[in-house]
């Protein structure tokens, strides 16, 4: 075998590890198999998994940025390249890890986009209910802002995950992990309607275990609910760019706003480190301004 097949051989060892092994989701393993098909892409002929050096990585990197990416894709990369070669180190390949003086290029923080209420509203009451397509969209819509789905366990989810007596719903994330989730009783109401008609006149008689279904009966895509998210936008008059993660800012954003402490939101999110959660200070740091603005006899 080749050096270069031996990368290749590795590449494909690490992204079974990581489905296998790890449980990751089908996004994420496609996403490390992107990065590192580009990365094999440009690696020298004969050069196997031994020569991966820290100055090799550098300069590859540094290429990554002459090719027009940004901070945040180099970064992703990076992190891409730590988890092969930690594999890599795991399975006696390397005897150091070639990633571990590389650091990560500086990214400047941005506040997550987010609906105020009045942009909910409209959005919400676009879809048509009398149409068995439109019940369901108004029920997508519903779930994902009552809840702060991601749209892959928003799309995934079955038919048995929801309790609608209890108010609940079961996700599966990141990792496999499950979660319970609250659902507010407008959600509950609009799925609940949903299922009682609409569902079965769109599987016509076939069985789905699906929550959310096509006419085909099978799931929405990940792509055909960003189409459908974006169209019903148009139609509100929501004209800058609207993705199911804008809603699921405005969830966690809306929340906070209301009172909810940090660690209740981190766990509805499905969040495994509370600094992911933390992008949403900027609501506690305006919060506590209000509050001062409001209380303090000085301010």
């Amino acid at each position: 075998m080749s050096q270069g097949a031996a990368l290749e051989g590795e590449i494909a060892s690490f992204l079974d590890f990581c489905r296998i092994e790890k449980g990751l989701s089908v996004n994420s393993v496609e996403a490390y198999r992107r990065d590192l098909s580009r990365f094999a892409a440009g690696w020298p002929s004969g050069a196997g998994v031994s020569e991966l050096t820290t100055e090799r990585l550098r300069d590859y990197l540094g290429g990554l940025y002459g090719s027009g990416l940004q901070s945040r894709s180099v970064a992703r990369h990076l992190s891409t390249l730590r988890n092969f070669a930690a594999f890599l180190l795991r399975e006696g390949r390397l005897r150091s890890d070639p990633t571990a003086l590389l650091s990560l290029p500086r990214q400047w923080k941005s506040l997550p986009k987010y609906l105020n209420l009045l942009d909910i509203n409209r959005l919400l009451a676009i879809p048509d209910p009398d149409k068995p397509t439109g019940a369901r969209d108004r029920a997508m819509l519903e779930m994902l802002y009552a809840t702060g789905l991601r749209v892959s366990e928003l799309c995934q989810l079955q038919f048995t995950d929801f309790n609608a007596e209890l108010g609940v719903i079961r996700v599966t994330g990141k990792g496999n992990r499950q979660r319970l989730v609250p659902v507010g009783r407008s959600a509950v109401g609009a799925v609940t309607a949903y299922c009682e008609g609409p569902r079965r006149r769109l599987l016509r008689g076939r069985a789905s275990k699906y929550l959310f279904v096509t006419a085909r009966g099978g799931c929405l895509t990940r792509q055909a609910f960003w189409k459908l998210l974006a169209a019903h936008g148009r139609r509100a008059g929501i004209w800058q760019r609207l993705t199911p993660h804008v809603l699921r800012h405005s969830f966690a954003t809306h929340l906070l706003e209301g009172g909810a402490d940090l660690r209740s939101v981190q766990t509805m999110l499905g969040h495994a480190d509370i600094s992911t959660t933390q992008i949403y200070t900027h609501v506690m740091r305006s919060r506590l301004r209000k509050t001062l603005d409001e209380h303090h006899p000085r301010a």
